[in-house]
């Protein structure tokens, strides 16, 4: 991990971003699922599995072949159906997560899975927008949808307009091109987690960047430190309920720690400006660390301390400490945004830049794509 002088000597002489207006007065409204990520091991013999990276994959066959089982290449690859009622996946009601067997990208939750009589793994949701694309599939003279990962472009099965309420869909899913992971293997190491709070201004860039420091395992946005209960997203614009844009991050201590959370959250966000980051104005995007205990109030304080004696800043640090009281997720539109909105304008002038900053710090610290 990069130890404080490292980070502060980086800071001394590279620039802080300017960043533009977070824009989110955006009214659009998207049904996009943000679930936690699970702890979930990835495969050693497979170089491009993960469960927490979602970039897109661009591999060859002839890669794919030498990492992947001939059960599964057949199927992923080569479009290929198993035969139905295979194995016990498609009538399992165990409650976990779906991830795609050749990427580990995470596709559905076992409460969006209903027991369909085909025979096949079936579900009426998948887990986010990006998690799964589609395209027609004319052959064998039968007009059908094609489903594949979002993240691979493997062939994961088919999507038919006859499954359950709310959205009248069945993924019909090949078992084979599945991973499932029960919600108690995902819990196992729980006692490693620790969760922590945090505010840099808009929670849509500091979220981007912590999903990609390794032996973090969930990042989510939301609000906290106001003196309104579960504020809304429109009653915290007005800067009246006293709630600042936060992400809550949990992590594997095991794998990282207090002190590497604090050091990407001082070299992403500017914590000089009072109530402000770029274009960003208002108090509820303050600079601000919310702790739960006495190790985390005291390892804040003293890397405030420490940039602060080697003067980093050409002006004072304005970062509050102030105990944490509670968290209220925001709407699922505002969760994992700029995966789900890579495209945007926001996402391109103002995430971006911050992430490739990032990147470039803390190079060896990233989790594998």
């Amino acid at each position: 991990m990069l130890n404080s002088k490292s980070i502060i000597n980086y800071l001394l002489v590279l620039p802080l971003f300017v960043l533009n207006a977070c824009g989110q007065s955006k009214n659009k409204q998207n049904s996009t699922k943000k679930i936690a990520l699970e702890n979930v091991i990835n495969k050693p013999e497979n170089p491009y599995y993960s469960n927490s990276d979602t970039s897109k994959l661009n591999v060859t066959d002839a890669e794919w072949k030498k990492v992947l089982p001939p059960d599964l290449y057949a199927v992923a690859r080569e479009a290929d159906t198993e035969r139905a009622f295979t194995g016990k996946m498609w009538s399992s009601e165990t409650k976990g997560t779906y991830y795609c067997a050749t990427c580990g990208n995470k596709l559905f939750k076992s409460d969006q899975k209903f027991v369909s009589s085909c025979g096949w793994p079936s579900f009426f949701e998948q887990v986010s927008k990006n998690s799964i694309t589609f395209k027609d599939d004319n052959s064998y003279g039968m007009k059908r949808i094609e489903a594949n990962c979002g993240r691979c472009d493997s062939h994961l099965g088919h999507l038919f307009d006859d499954g359950p309420e709310p959205t009248g869909k069945r993924y019909c899913m090949n078992a084979v091109s599945l991973d499932f992971v029960p919600e108690n293997a995902a819990t196992e190491n729980k006692g490693n987690l620790e969760t922590i709070t945090l505010g840099g201004g808009c929670y849509w860039c500091v979220e981007a960047v912590y999903e990609n420091l390794k032996g973090v395992q969930s990042v989510a946005s939301g609000f906290a430190g106001g003196t309104v209960e579960n504020p809304s997203y429109a009653e915290v614009c007005t800067g009246r309920t006293g709630a600042a844009e936060v992400v809550e991050i949990t992590y594997d201590k095991t794998v990282t720690n207090l002190d590497e959370i604090f050091q990407v959250f001082f070299t992403v966000h500017d914590p000089t400006t009072l109530n402000r980051q770029g274009a960003d104005v208002g108090t509820q995007y303050r600079s601000v660390i919310f702790y739960r205990n006495d190790e985390q109030k005291k390892a804040a304080e003293s890397i405030i301390a420490e940039l602060t004696k080697n003067n980093v800043y050409s002006s004072k640090i304005v970062t509050t400490l102030e105990p944490f009281k509670k968290f209220y997720k925001a709407d699922d539109y505002h969760q994992n945004y700029y995966e789900n909105n890579k495209s945007e304008p926001y996402c391109q002038m103002v995430i971006q830049p911050k992430i490739e900053k990032f990147e470039k710090v803390f190079k060896d610290r990233l989790k594998k794509k």
